[in-house]
């Protein structure tokens, strides 16, 4: 049978599609640690069992979800290096996210009294020395802003029919600063020094919620079965225990209010599951939290990585034809 140009062209679009179809279909595991090494807790002895436990696994790729080091250690520049080389012994690609401890909270006193805004600058020039992920094999991320300038920690990248993003989203209270009490509490930051940050968390919460909403909009377009969204700071939900008290409304967590709304409209416009991700207050979690009064989002769930001193890890596995699409296995790390 000769093959007319119309029919031939036929054949190969479909072939791209199934090709393109099963590529989708493909399961697959990736990792989720931070929040170590703490010195004050000892951690550093135990990492290389964490890294050994990881390097071991059938994940195709880990992401970091901030805190390279404890809040009460001095944010000297070889804490970033430290973490880069430790990042560098991991065999597959992994994908940072910055926290509080190396930025937000290098103002305090037992910290060296840094300017926070000083070291952002400094994570962003040099714990992003690429384009690509860190690790020993590497993957190609997208982000937001030019390379070393703003934003550019924000990440983004596709697998297998997921979409992955990291945000710059840290612990105290996203970098906002509530009053005069709040900016001197064992601090050296000047008043000057604290309107400036106020300025900068609404700056990059306007960037964050934009980084987001761009990555849900690139999900539907491909018509993925997920999305997921790392951060570091445990945001503060409305614990569906206390029916008479919404946590969400704590003044300590109004920094992410704007940005979880944000995200809970998201949510429900979105067909496909959305796993949350953050660290921040070290203990297991996965639950589907009450974003509102007596109301839940089904195909939004949340999950709470391990931090010191419980230096273990999570893996999570893929199945993009399933309902839930994500399935999660805490992975306890024998020292």
């Amino acid at each position: 049978m000769t093959l007319t140009p119309l029919l031939r062209k036929s054949l190969v679009c479909a072939a791209l599609a199934l090709t393109f179809g099963a590529a989708q279909a493909q399961n697959f595991s990736f990792g989720l640690w931070g929040d170590m090494p703490y010195a004050k807790a000892g951690d550093q002895a135990k990492i290389p069992a964490v890294l050994k436990s990881i390097n071991q696994s059938d994940i195709a790729f880990s992401i970091y979800d901030g805190d390279i080091k404890d809040g009460s250690s001095k944010c000297t520049d070889d804490i970033y290096t430290a973490a880069l080389s430790m990042f560098g012994e991991m065999k597959k690609p992994v994908i940072y996210v910055p926290g509080d401890n190396e930025w937000t909270d290098c103002h305090r006193l037992n910290n060296g009294g840094y300017d926070g805004l000083e070291r952002l600058s400094h994570v962003r020039k040099v714990m992003f020395p690429t384009a690509n992920s860190l690790g020993k094999t590497t993957l190609p991320l997208e982000h937001q802003g030019q390379r070393g300038e703003a934003f550019y920690e924000n990440t983004r990248f596709r697998h297998n029919g997921i979409v992955f993003v990291g945000l710059n989203m840290p612990g105290s209270n996203n970098n906002k600063i509530l009053n005069e009490k709040d900016c001197a509490k064992k601090s050296a930051r000047t008043p000057a020094q604290c309107e400036a940050s106020n300025a900068e968390y609404l700056e990059r919460d306007a960037a964050n919620v934009t980084w987001m909403a761009e990555s849900f909009a690139t999900a539907k377009a491909s018509k993925a079965a997920g999305i997921v969204l790392v951060i570091q700071a445990d945001p503060g939900f409305d614990l569906p225990e206390t029916e008479d008290l919404d946590e969400s409304q704590n003044p300590a967590v109004s920094g992410y209010r704007n940005f979880m709304d944000k995200l809970a409209s998201e949510t429900e416009q979105f067909k496909g599951q959305v796993l949350f991700v953050h660290g921040d207050t070290h203990y297991f979690k996965l639950d589907k939290p009450l974003y509102a009064p007596n109301r839940m989002l089904g195909n939004f769930t949340r999950l709470e990585t391990f931090g010191s001193p419980q230096i273990h890890w999570v893996r999570v596995t893929v199945d993009a034809k399933s309902e839930n699409v994500f399935t999660v296995h805490p992975v306890i790390v024998k020292q």
